[in-house]
Order: structure tokens, then sequence, then C-alpha cells
């Protein structure tokens, strides 16, 4: 990177670590032009670009004539053009500008340095409230964080550059708001209680950026034919033949093209899909298939994760439940290049660790792939052969789709076996008692906080076409209900719909019921009723009982029965599963509202699972998937 610096020496303080690595990325990304006007708080940004060679800096005194300039600039290049100027009403000068911009599809990259939130509404000079400031006007705003010398605060900025360039170069094009606070000192002064860390624990990517030159994260779009240029398709299809240890990660998704699609491609590369519970991928499985959907349980092992090393991860829908799957792409994200196709032009990366992202139709991605990778079966054999020599003998009995495959089977096995000896009734065996009872075609809506999360755990439907949805763009606890009800109306008793959530929940959107009996609708919920936020006491504010139930916990002691048949349910509580398997196959042969609780304790919950993860280290021990050194 030092080589396309002139002046500015090696970063002594928190801030120009991460003024410059913000710099770094923009210059990956193609920016040239900067137009700059003078100020103090914009200091770091300035002193970063102008010590930069690759980009020509434009100095303007006034900030509306800047503006125009840039525009004009931009308009002739059909490129980003960059827009600096310092807190206060400076920026509200820039407005005209980038309302013309916004209307007639101009890319422009406004940078606004900001106070940090300590000197805001106080009284401090020259602030003022610069969040949204130019409100519809741009096509995407975000304020950035106070800058850190941390891996995971350059990594973030690195991304926020490549982010806020390819939105503004997207089709269609436009201006984008970034706003910048900083604390002072506002020059290179170093800090000596701020040391930087040492080299040992720095990230080379996060400080340094990606190996040849390339942006921390590249955003290619579908051109004028509607797919990628094929020049891209090829290189991933190359950079495939060459990474034999590949994984497919579908997060929650609707669309049943890329469902179709998904698995010719992961026979064609070997990589195993780990499918979340709303992916609808579930449905899919087979003992032959590479839908693999115990990874939640058995990626919490370490000694697994260490062993199952990837070199390159597909990523499709949004981002999925697993927090084991986060922390394990986490742990290998130096060595794995992690790729997302996402056709609604949105950002499903809150991880900062994929290297590219493809705007393009799912479907016809995995399509155009699979034709990019030549003749069926040799890629394949190719990548096994591949492996054994990478790996060594002692993998040999064993290659990376089969290890993946094999320690599904171990962890359902183990799981199913353990959960039939639990002594109490156990939130996360509703899962598999309903992918046992629900017919082909029924839909599964899920609650959030555990439902899902023990969804994701402990939901195993075979090969039957069972459709799972939820509410997971905010992952909210309100309108559940009403959410499953709304999906409900349009199906039958041939095509039921059953609801699992929690009792908080229930609670929330207790009124959501009328719509059951005005509509005469039909639906089973299944209520899990711990007595309050159940999720709590598996997170570290379970440490402090002082205060936890208070604040927490919240057990609200509610009965449910006269609610649901105030509004004309069905209500049972079951004491025992036989009485849950019958009181649901009475709910989907009758038809109505049809409310179904399962007690369970909050601590012993918490118990159960832990005494669970202990029983999968073992099962895979047993197995011989943690032998040997890392893959």
């Amino acid at each position: 990177m030092s080589s396309h610096f002139s002046a500015l020496p090696e970063p002594q303080n928190p801030t120009y670590a991460y003024v410059g690595a913000f710099v770094d990325e923009l210059r990956r990304c193609g920016l040239r032009h900067v137009v700059i006007c003078p100020g103090s708080r914009s200091t770091p940004l300035a002193l970063a670009f102008a010590s930069v060679r690759a980009f020509r800096v434009w100095m303007h005194v006034d900030e509306r004539s800047a503006a125009f300039f840039a525009l004009g600039m931009a308009k002739r290049l059909n490129q980003p053009v960059t827009l600096l100027c310092t807190s206060g009403t400076a920026a509200a000068n820039f407005l005209p500008a980038l309302v013309e911009a916004r209307l007639t599809h101009v890319p422009l990259l406004v940078l606004t340095a900001d106070r940090p939130p300590e000197l805001r509404d106080c009284g401090a000079p020259q602030a003022i409230d610069q969040n949204r400031l130019y409100g519809t006007h741009v096509k995407w705003y975000a304020e950035t964080a106070l800058p850190e010398a941390s891996n995971e605060s350059l990594r973030y900025i690195r991304t926020i550059a490549c982010r806020a360039f390819a939105q503004a170069r997207t089709a269609p094009a436009g201006p984008v708001h970034l706003n910048m606070p900083f604390r002072e000192p506002l020059t290179p002064t170093p800090i000596p209680d701020q040391p930087l860390p040492p080299e040992s624990e720095r990230d080379p990517v996060a400080w340094h950026g990606r190996p040849g030159e390339q942006p921390y994260t590249e955003v290619l779009a579908d051109g004028p034919a509607g797919s990628l240029p094929t020049n891209v398709i090829l290189r991933l299809a190359e950079e495939i033949r060459g990474s034999a240890r590949g994984l497919i990660i579908v997060g929650p998704q609707t669309d049943p093209e890329l469902t179709a699609a998904l698995l010719p491609l992961a026979q064609k590369i070997g990589y195993p899909i780990l499918a979340d519970p709303l992916s609808q991928m579930r449905g899919q499985h087979n003992e032959s298939s590479l839908v693999i959907s115990g990874y939640d349980a058995f990626l919490r092992n370490e000694q697994f994760c260490a062993h199952y090393a990837p070199q390159l991860v597909l990523r499709f829908g949004a981002m999925p439940t697993s927090r084991p799957v986060l922390l394990y792409l986490k742990r290998h994200a130096a060595l794995c290049k992690q790729v997302i196709v996402d056709p609604s032009y949105g950002w499903e990366e809150p991880t900062q660790l994929a290297a590219q992202v493809f705007y393009t139709r799912a479907g016809s991605f995995c399509r155009e792939l699979i034709d990019a990778l030549g003749s069926p079966g040799h890629l394949v054999d190719e990548k096994r052969r591949r492996l054994r020599e990478e790996a060594g003998m002692q993998h040999e009995r064993v290659g990376w789709p089969e290890a993946w495959r094999m320690a599904d089977q171990v962890t359902r096995a183990a799981l199913s076996s353990a959960l039939m000896d639990m002594p109490t009734l156990f939130e996360g065996r509703v899962f598999p008692e309903l992918a046992e009872l629900l017919p082909a075609g029924a839909l599964l809506y899920v609650g959030n906080s555990m439902p899902v999360r023990d969804m994701d755990t402990f939901f195993w439907p075979g090969t039957r076409g069972l459709r799972c949805l939820g509410n997971r763009g905010a992952n909210g606890i309100d309108g559940v209900v009403s959410s499953a009800l709304g999906a409900s109306a349009p199906g039958d008793l041939a095509s039921p719909t059953v609801l699992v959530l929690g009792d908080l929940s229930f609670f929330h959107d207790l009124n959501g019921l009328l719509a059951a009996r005005l509509h005469k609708l039909n639906l089973v919920i299944v209520l899990i009723n711990n007595d309050g936020g159940g999720i709590f006491s598996f997170l570290p504010q379970a440490a402090y009982p002082e205060h936890f139930e208070q604040l927490f916990g919240t057990p609200t002691g509610l009965d449910f029965r006269p609610a649901v048949e105030m509004y004309g349910g069905r209500f049972t509580r079951i004491a025992d599963w036989g009485t849950f398997r019958d009181a649901v196959r009475t709910g989907l042969a009758e038809g109505g509202l049809h409310v179904i609780e399962v007690p369970t304790g909050r601590e012993s919950n918490v118990r159960m699972h832990r005494h669970l993860w202990q029983v999968v280290d073992r099962a895979l021990q047993e197995a011989g998937l943690l032998a040997g050194d890392e893959v």
C-alpha cells in the first residue's frame, strides 16, 4: 500500500489507521478524483486523500460551487467523484447539487466530517444535525463508526468504502452520503494512551487490504444482457476448480428457482450445502444429498471447526440464523474467500468478510456457473484427488463432502437418541416431532428468539416438501401471530399452517387471534411457554442474577387459556410428547384455531441444551471426525 502514498507517514494513531484503510479501499475501487473544501474536522480525510498519488485533489473554497463542480466531472466521466467538507453548514451547501445528481443519476460520493456524539446538541461550535441531512436526495446514507485501530473496525470501514462506491455507480447511479465523526486530535499526532496493536495481532487483510490490489469487497451487477459478464463467471469457475474445500451456505429465502438450481450445482462441485431452516432447502435432504442440516450443533465443536477449514464459500439468501456458522466463517476469514449472490441489490452482509457481492438472479447464476465448469463428474473427482494430496494420507479415507455428510448424520443420530432420553419436556424436541407429524405441503411458521434457533438445530424434515417461513428481516417478536394467520389464509386442511413461538411473542400479538375468528382461519399454534424471555438465559446477562429476572427474564405468569377461548380457539396444555402428538394431529384434522402449550423451564432448558452439545462432541469423537491435523 505504501507505494501509492507520497507524504503521509505510517499511521501513528487509530484515526489515521482507520482513515488510511478507508481511502485505500476507495483507490482500489477505482476512485480517482476528490473535490475538497477546507476545514478542520475533515483534516484526517483531507490529509489521507492528498497523500495518495493515485488521487487528483481539486480544492474549492465555496461548498456549493464545489458540489456542482464535482457533479459536472462525474457526469462527464460517468464514474464516482468524491466530495469532502468539514462539519456544520458547509455540508448543507452541498444540497442543491445533490438534488440535481439524484434526479439525473450522477454518481457522487459525499463525505461530511462531523463532531463526535458527545459534542452534538450541546452548544459545541460548528455542530449541526448531519444525520440524513440530504433526506431522499441520496441513494444511500450511513454514519460510520468512530475510528478504531482494530481488525474488526478496519474490516468494517473497508467494507463501507466498497459498498458506498458500488452504491453510487450501480444503476440507477446517484449520490451516496457518508457522515464520518472524528475526535481530536485531528492531525497524525501519536496518542500515547491509544497505542496501535502490535504487528503480531494485526489481520494482514484488514490492515493492508486484499492481495493483488483487489478491493476488500468487489461488487458486480448484471449487465444489459441480464446476467453477470461471462469473464466473471469463468473466473469464479476457475477458482472453484482450485478450491477443493468449499461450502454453499443458504440463508432464509423463498425463491423456488434457486432451490431447484442449487442441488445440481452442489453435486457438480462437491460442496456441502449448509441449509438454514428458512432456506426451503431442508426438504431436499436425503442420505446421499449434500444438504446439511445439523451444522448448528457440530460447528460448536472447536476441533471440527479447526480440522475442516474452507477455502471458498458461496452464500445465497439472507444471513443465516446460526451463530456457530458466523463464528466459523470469522475463524477462517484470512484464508477463505466468501462470495455472496444477492438478487435484491441490497446488502445481506453483516460480517464484513465477503470478497465479492454479485447482484444477479441466483437461479440463472447457478446454471451459468454449471455450464462454465464443464463436463459432469470430472470436477468432483479432480477435487477429491487434490484434497487427498493436500491433506495427506490420514484424510484419504474420507473426503471433504463425505466428512460433512458424516458429521451431519452422526449429529442428527446422536441428538435424536438423546432427545428420547430427556426426562422432562424439552423445547428443542418440538421440531423433530413436527418434522414427523406435518404432511407434505404444510407450512411451518416460526417465531424469533429461541424457537428459530431451536428450529435451526433440531428440524430435520427429510425429503418432504415443507415450506418454512419466519420474520427474519428485523427479527422482532411482534406481529408473529398475525403473520402466521396471514400465511394460513390461502391454505386449507390439505396444506395446513403450524406456528411455533414463545410466550412473550404470543402475548405481544394476542389481539392478532381475532383474525382467526373473523375469517374462520385454520392455524395450529405450538406455544412454548417458559414464562419469560428464554433466550436471555443463554446470553451473558444471565451471569448477573441480582436483576436478571426483573430486566431480562420478565416472567408474566399468564394463563393463556381464557384468551384463546375468548377468540373461539381450542387450548391444550400438554404433559408429555404423546399428548403433544395427539393434539397436533387433532388440530391438523379439525381445522380452526388450536393452541398447544408446551410448558418448560428456562434454567432446565439451558442445562439440556448444554448436555446435548456434549453428546454431539462425543459422537463426533467416536466417529473419528476430530482426529488428525487440520485440513
